[in-house]
């Protein structure tokens, strides 16, 4: 069996799609996080694209729970309006690039209900699933759907997260998601600048959860923004500490420090030159005394030869 990659956010962000650090915090805690007599619940994906919150969705899927991906992949949509959103924006979708994104990390596929997302009430029990993704159809009534169908399936204290809340493109994602909190009891308790992440339970205890999670985070932030009477959090990744602007005096004296460095090399540089010139000159005329040397060297052995002759 080939090895599976580990799962990093490095990792995660090779496969194509949209799904934000800030996002990938939230879901591994709310994935994570756990009661200690909390009993296991299922998680369900409306919306998988090529399977990058899928992954990590999968990731934390504990003994006893199932994990359901609900996507139309390349089938045709059953209504015009929704297969003309799908080709336009999903077109090179498939079922088998999900299923291979996903073993690249995890030995066993979830639970793939392959059509569209009307069909879910048909494969998930309801009150079942303590997690659910919203991230399918953008068109209003395909999305008002999806909120009744998560509402139905999760249970009381679970979770549900609706992608494109906000987005200038997709009007029928937040028309849907607020009337759902107008109307259909949905409590908001956090947002990120693409997701809205609620409950139809209580609030509170997970909004205290969160915040007190938050505030020992060291690479998100959040601020407690009030919405009527609740109080909902928005959060986002805190920023690299940008480098401090440089003023005019600082700079004239940088350029007043590198034009000395400057000079300082050029000056060396001469010098190296200089010392390299002298020792080539003194190379030259070691190397010209030496054969003079030994000339009068034989020369002096010769004249010291021929007196030597006369004398005897």
């Amino acid at each position: 069996m080939a090895a599976r990659e580990e799962l990093t956010p490095k990792a995660l962000d090779r496969i194509p799609g949209w799904f934000w650090g800030t996002d990938q915090r939230l879901f591994t805690w709310l994935l994570s996080e756990k009661a200690a007599d909390e009993p296991p619940g299922d998680l369900l994906e409306l919306g998988a694209y090529m399977g990058k919150s899928a992954i990590l969705i999968g990731a934390h899927l504990r003994e006893g729970e199932t994990f359901t991906v609900c996507d139309l992949f390349e089938s045709d949509a059953p209504e015009e309006t929704n297969n003309t959103e799908t080709s336009r924006s999903y077109s090179t979708l498939t079922r088998d690039r999900f299923e291979e994104n996903y073993l690249a990390f995890h030995d066993a596929l979830p639970r793939i209900v392959h059509g569209p997302t009307s069909v879910i009430l048909d494969h998930v029990a309801p009150g079942s699933c303590r997690f659910v993704h919203v991230d399918a159809s953008h068109l209003y009534t395909h999305v008002r759907g999806d909120v009744l169908a998560a509402r139905q399936v999760l249970r009381p204290d679970g979770v549900v997260v609706f992608d494109d809340y906000r987005s200038v493109h997709t009007p029928g994602v937040a028309f849907a998601v607020w009337e759902a909190v107008a109307n259909l009891g949905l409590e908001p308790v956090a947002i990120s600048t693409q997701k809205l992440y609620g409950t139809w339970g209580d609030p509170e205890p997970l909004r205290a959860r969160l915040r007190t999670w938050l505030e020992k985070s060291s690479d998100l932030w959040f601020t407690v923004d009030p919405l009527g009477d609740r109080d909902l959090l928005r959060v986002n990744e805190k920023k690299k500490p940008a480098e401090p602007p440089v003023d005019a005096a600082s700079l004239r004296r940088l350029s007043s420090e590198l034009k000395r460095t400057s000079e300082d090399l050029k000056r060396s540089l001469a010098e190296s030159r200089a010392t390299t010139t002298a020792l080539r000159k003194a190379t030259s005329e070691i190397s010209l005394a030496g054969p003079v040397a030994q000339r009068a060297v034989r020369w002096t052995r010769r004249r010291l030869g021929r007196r030597s002759t006369k004398e005897s």
